[in-house]
């Protein structure tokens, strides 16, 4: 039987991504897709110029290391920057 998800808004008709089980097949393709990219590593001749790129992944790691450096940067830098909400209506 499908599941019938409550739509974000009153009487709009809930789209493919309201269902969890179409987020779990998003979730799991985008996992599928990453280790095939991951395991094809060994299907190319690598040109190193650091031994460390010898290492097998190594540009996925360092990409998702990376990735991972950014958000919790962003997370942090969000402390500094961030305004009230009303910053821009209030009158200097």
């Amino acid at each position: 039987m499908a599941e019938h998800p409550s739509s974000p808004v009153p009487g709009e008709k809930p789209r493919w991504l309201d269902y969890p089980r179409n987020v779990t097949k998003v979730v799991w393709t985008l996992v599928a897709v990453c280790a095939l990219l991951f395991l094809s590593d060994v299907l190319y001749e690598k040109h190193p110029t650091f031994a460390v790129e010898y290492l097998f992944g190594f540009y996925a790691i360092y990409g998702f290391i990376g990735s991972v450096g950014l958000v919790l940067a962003a997370k942090w830098m969000r402390t500094i920057l961030m305004r009230d909400e009303d910053y821009y209506d209030r009158d200097s």
